[in-house]
């Protein structure tokens, strides 16, 4: 990555300001449930001085103050603050995230904000993560650690989606493995390691991230490196067939130095090296190449401005041509297409005048991966921040992982993988909406496709793009609809090049790549229609133009097998067959319409026992729009040859009158009236069947969404708890510590004012026992049962009746008493009394102090006698 050292920088030219020191890269670390152990390793592995800031976000309890910054300052040097809404960010510090809110990055500054979800359903790890990718791009770091769930995992795409450094704790070492699992699964992590070594592993990156020597070249100046980029390219192309060379460097560049930087590549070259002995780093690096950043309606004015203006306008300018093709290039995981699915749906049953309209939206990608998920339709519970209550509940199912798309809009689209800049486009297209995909392509490139959607589009053809792209230089081919949102209608008169232009649009190909890219494109338009992959490849261009014939002017027919399941579907069998209600079921017998069904099913059965087809005259089928229209139908078992052996071919033709003689000898069936009357009741019955089971899955989905949420507010509680509970335990360990230091301290004490043999008495400030010596014990009748007694119920050996007198004066006035008493057995003692002071300065009783003076006594008593005599 190419990088200026301050000296180096223009602005250090004499005469000028030294700039403003740049904003640190900041570190988001993102954990749940057993977080704090995770927490702790992870700082405590983090060097002094790492120029690094650190933002850390839990799942806490809300109601309850966190414990978690004073936790974590005992582990680190670097000062740990609690974030503050607008705290400027600063190198060498952590940030933790306060309960009940959520934390975000923006311009340097901690942002705090109100959760948007209710309890239960909040994804901190992914607002924080999506911040840092907005606002610091590729030099965003994303850290998720231990924890239940998966929040994190969405944001840890977006900052693998701008370059930035993706790390994982390693499941196995964790104490609750479910976000770190769920961040594997989804292939956004670079790294996955313990968290104790994740931030040698973050520096190592930064540290070769920033050598020059690691540099991809960006101007002509640095030749030395082209070779071996080129060779990168080489090697993509060899392995996965797709040329890089025309995309834009500036992206190309960052994705590689990433992957240079995670295995400590030394140069480009001997990155290339790595890559050619090591196939799965090439497969690593294309998918890392085609990150696509994506959501259900991404950048909401656009959407919004699609369903109320411009696809109405769209609509009502093809009244009369109905099915409406659309084709979303680049769709990643499919949320663009369900999206234009979704929002024609809602148009059409809004508006009745739409109601007979169709849409088949084709969706394609580079990347395999993405296109699979695509065509599941499984998404994460995360959707939701994405979806309207409305949306989700009418497209979605959900199910305990997230949610499936509903197959009335999953059979709205169809997904391919393509590359758009060598697979042959869709054509006769009404809607193309190529969105953030130009802007990896670089200006060549970018004046290839424009024309090819123009000529991809019919009169009147709509164009979206994405924020930063425009049509330029080819703004005569198209003109706005709403510059502001990169809407364009076709411009019908305007010249694209035709036919010639087709033919210079794609890199020359040989004829065998041509031929291979024709046959291409055919299986997809086979896959397109055909429920399954049996399909028999095209062999050469001949037969590939008889397939197409067949396709366009051949009768409309199926293919099927012996259980009714469609092998094959040839032309336009819209108007005899229809996709069935609920799940997507490729059987003939369940799409037949009403009038076909059990004709056909009869004659069926009947054509395996005959040699020849069997004819179905003046059959009568409800039309989509309303009436009927008459059709004959053939049926034929087929034997030959042996690959299509016991299928049967069903062949539909709209009715025409013959004559009996013109007839001939054909086998004709006929129903009876009765059977058929026979056959509605029974098809009546299953419709009343069907209709209650619908209510009842209705009400089992209210449940299971019921149940779902009550879930994740259960799930929600528990990782809070968790966190809390580790909180509490990590200060119980310390107490308890404390407790030991306490007793150990207190056991020094009391060997201490043993050894010394002096009588003292502890007294709290209602002159209560509190603790005394043993040798005070041959002075005062006192036992050990006896703390907490007052001082004035003791009995003593001294003759001393003012002793509990003395005690409250010495402590109301602060002031120590001394004096000398005489005990029993002759014996005198010096008793002093003095305040008891807390550390904290704080008088909180007396100490009365026993010591024994008889000898002194004795001695000056001889000196007195002597003196006298």
């Amino acid at each position: 990555m190419v990088s200026l050292t301050a000296a180096d920088s223009p602005a250090n030219a004499p005469g000028t300001h030294p700039p403003a020191p740049p904003a640190p890269r900041i570190v988001g670390i993102g954990a749940s449930a057993g977080g704090l152990a995770a927490l702790e390793q992870f700082l405590a592995g983090v060097p002094a001085h790492s120029s690094l800031a650190y933002v850390v976000v839990q799942h806490l309890d809300p109601t309850h103050k966190a414990l978690l910054p004073e936790l974590l300052q005992r582990v680190t040097d670097m000062p740990v603050h609690e974030a503050q809404h607008n705290m400027a960010i600063r190198p060498d510090c952590v940030y933790v995230i306060p309960p009940n809110t959520e934390l975000s990055v923006a311009k340097g500054l901690l942002q705090l904000a109100a959760p948007s979800e209710p309890r239960g359903l909040r994804l901190p790890i992914n607002v924080l993560f999506s911040s840092l990718a907005g606002a610091l791009g590729e030099r965003a770091i994303g850290v998720v650690l231990s924890g239940m769930g998966s929040d994190g995992t969405l944001g840890l795409q977006a900052i693998k989606a701008v370059g930035g450094l993706t790390l994982v704790q390693q499941p196995d070492s964790a104490q609750f493995d479910a976000m770190p699992r769920n961040a594997v699964a989804a292939a956004c992590a670079d790294i996955i390691a313990s968290a104790a070594e994740l931030p040698d592993r973050i520096m190592a990156c930064i540290a070769q991230a920033q050598d020059p020597a690691l540099a991809v070249s960006h101007g002509d100046g640095a030749g030395r490196e082209v070779a071996p980029l080129q060779r990168i390219f080489r090697l993509l192309q060899r392995r996965t067939r797709h040329d890089f060379s025309l995309y834009k460097p500036s992206t190309l560049h960052r994705r590689i130095e990433r992957r240079i930087a995670i295995h400590g590549q030394e140069t480009l070259s001997s990155y290339a090296d790595f890559l050619q002995e090591n196939d799965h780093e090439i497969d690593l690096l294309f998918k890392e190449l085609l990150i696509g950043v994506t959501r259900f309606f991404r950048d909401a004015p656009v959407w919004a401005h699609l369903a109320e203006v411009a696809l109405p306008a769209l609509l009502k300018d093809r009244a009369t041509e109905p099915e409406l093709r659309a084709w979303i290039v680049g769709c990643s995981t499919g949320e663009e297409a369900y999206s234009l699915a979704m929002v024609f749906k809602e148009l059409v049953q809004q508006d009745d005048t739409f109601r007979d309209f169709s849409l088949q939206i084709f969706a394609s990608d580079l990347s395999p991966d993405a296109v699979a998920t695509a065509r599941r339709g499984r998404y994460p519970a995360s959707i939701k921040e994405q979806l309207s209550k409305q949306r989700l509940a009418r497209f979605f199912v959900a199910h305990e992982n997230g949610y499936q798309i509903n197959s009335s809009i999953r059979d709205m689209v169809l997904f391919a993988e393509q590359d758009v800049v060598l697979d042959p486009p869709f054509t006769k297209l009404d809607i193309i909406s190529c969105r953030n995909l130009l802007i990896y392509f670089d200006a060549s490139l970018q004046r290839r496709l424009i024309p090819l959607f123009h000529y991809s589009l019919r009169k009147g053809g709509m164009l979206v793009l994405g924020s930063a792209e425009t049509t330029e230089p080819f703004n005569h081919l198209f003109t706005p609809l709403s510059p502001r949102l990169r809407l364009y209608r076709r411009e019908d008169d305007a010249p694209s090049g035709g036919l010639d232009f087709m033919m210079n649009s794609f890199p020359p190909l040989s004829t065998s790549l041509a031929e291979n890219a024709l046959e291409s494109a055919l299986e997809s338009a086979l896959e397109n229609t055909m429920p399954n992959d049996s399909v028999t490849p095209v062999n050469n261009l001949q037969a590939a133009a008889d397939h197409v014939l067949l396709q366009v002017y051949a009768p409309a027919a199926v293919l099927i097998t012996g259980d009714g399941d469609i092998l094959y579907i040839n032309g336009r069998t819209g108007k005899y067959l229809e996709p069935a209600a609920g799940k997507a079921n490729w059987n003939f017998h369940a799409m037949a319409r009403d009038g076909l069904r059990a004709p056909i099913a009869v004659a069926i059965k009947e054509a395996q026992t005959h040699s020849e087809p069997l004819h179905l005259y003046g059959l009568r089928v409800a039309l989509p729009g309303g009436g009927s229209q008459g059709v004959d139908v053939t049926v034929q078992a087929l034997r030959e040859p042996t690959a299509l052996r016991g299928a049967t071919m069903i062949v539909f033709r709209d009715e025409y009158r013959t004559t009996v003689a013109e007839r001939g000898s054909e086998t004709e069936i006929t129903i009876e009236a009765t059977h058929e009357a026979a056959l509605q009741e029974c098809r009546n019955e299953i419709h009343d069947l069907r209709e209650e089971a619908r209510a009842s899955r209705q009400e089992l989905q209210s449940a299971n969404e019921e149940l779902q949420s009550t879930n994740e507010e259960l799930t929600t509680s528990k990782e809070e708890m968790q966190s809390m509970n580790e909180e509490l335990q990590t200060i119980n360990a310390e107490m308890q510590t404390k407790l030991d230091d306490l007793a150990l301290a207190q056991s020094d004490m009391k060997n201490l004012l043993n050894s010394i043999e002096i009588a003292i008495l502890f007294l709290d400030k209602e002159l209560h026992v509190r603790r005394y010596t043993d040798r005070t014990a041959k002075l005062v009748n006192i036992r050990e049962n006896d703390i907490g007694r007052p001082l004035s119920d003791l009995t003593t050996q001294l003759d001393y009746p003012e002793m509990h007198a003395d005690a409250r004066e010495a402590m109301r006035t602060l002031t120590f008493s001394e004096k000398q008493i005489r005990a029993t057995g002759d014996r005198w003692f010096a008793i002093r009394i003095i305040p008891y002071y807390r550390v904290e300065n704080v008088v909180d009783g007396v100490v009365i102090t026993f010591v024994e003076i008889t000898e002194t006594k004795e001695l000056e008593q001889a000196l007195r006698r002597d003196l006298e005599t």
